[in-house]
């Protein structure tokens, strides 16, 4: 619709959610943020879907919480429940997430950026933990950034606040990419084809593994595994990501239209 601040298109198993509020730099509003929700419910339910891709208009990716309406609202009005489920959509999504970044992030911003499996951005691109210099705590996105980040840059830059660019954002873990603008584009969907490669509950599984703590007990790291193996590989998928090899032929969940 047009006058949504979020707008979510589906093609060839791709669904893109389109953050687009440009007149307060896609800040987290409480309308954005419940169509970002919404949007990204039905991406995870829609079987048709196989990555998503979150993204923007504008200059600015995310510029963090709207703090025009935070400012003298109470805890729950400044979205303080709403924004880690959020952040917990994307993280646990069992479809794969690509955050594509033309422009700066913010505070909940890059929180929401390390929430994604992928973040590629334009080598133009920013970010900051901006938090304490407004005199808060980045404490709701160190959830999701923490195991991105290199500890002695988290600590750098969660504590001075200073900016800092896409090249050193590749170097600390927090984006996997930086190319120039021109490029992003095709870089976000070399990543999206490679994706869409992936048998859905395959992907769904290998997420989980990534996210699971390990036990320091490596026999029953091994066993785990050898179970989570062996019973994808006797399984629908994997069977049929077999036969689709033996056959010289592209398995039946890569999308074709």
């Amino acid at each position: 619709m047009a006058d949504e601040l979020v707008h979510y298109e589906v093609r060839r198993g791709i669904a893109t959610i389109t953050l687009d509020s440009p007149h307060n730099r896609n800040a987290l509003s409480t309308r954005l943020r419940a169509e970002l929700t919404g949007h990204l419910k039905a991406a995870v339910h829609d079987d048709a879907v196989r990555v998503v891709v979150l993204t923007h208009t504008g200059p600015v990716f995310c510029s963090g919480m709207d703090l025009k309406e935070a400012g003298g609202a109470s805890s729950d009005q400044q979205g303080v429940n709403e924004f880690p489920a959020i952040l917990e959509q994307l993280w646990t999504s069992p479809k794969p997430v690509v955050a594509r970044l033309a422009g700066p992030a913010r505070a909940g911003g890059v929180g929401i950026v390390a929430a994604c499996d992928i973040a590629i951005a334009a080598d133009t691109a920013t970010f900051a933990f901006s938090e304490v210099r407004i005199g808060v705590v980045p404490a709701v996105i160190s959830v999701t950034v923490l195991p991105r980040l290199l500890p002695r840059a988290a600590h750098e830059l969660f504590l001075t606040g200073e900016t800092f660019d896409a090249h050193r954002a590749t170097t600390i873990g927090l984006v996997n990419r930086a190319v120039p603008a021109d490029d992003l584009d095709t870089e976000v969907t070399r990543y999206t084809d490679m994706l869409a490669l992936g048998a859905p509950n395959a992907l769904a599984a290998t997420k989980r593994m990534l996210q699971d703590p390990r036990p320091t007990n490596l026999g029953e790291v091994f066993a785990d595994m050898l179970e989570l193996s062996a019973r994808h590989f006797g399984g629908p998928e994997g069977q049929e990501g077999i036969t689709a090899f033996v056959e010289k032929r592209k398995p039946t969940w890569v999308p074709t239209d």
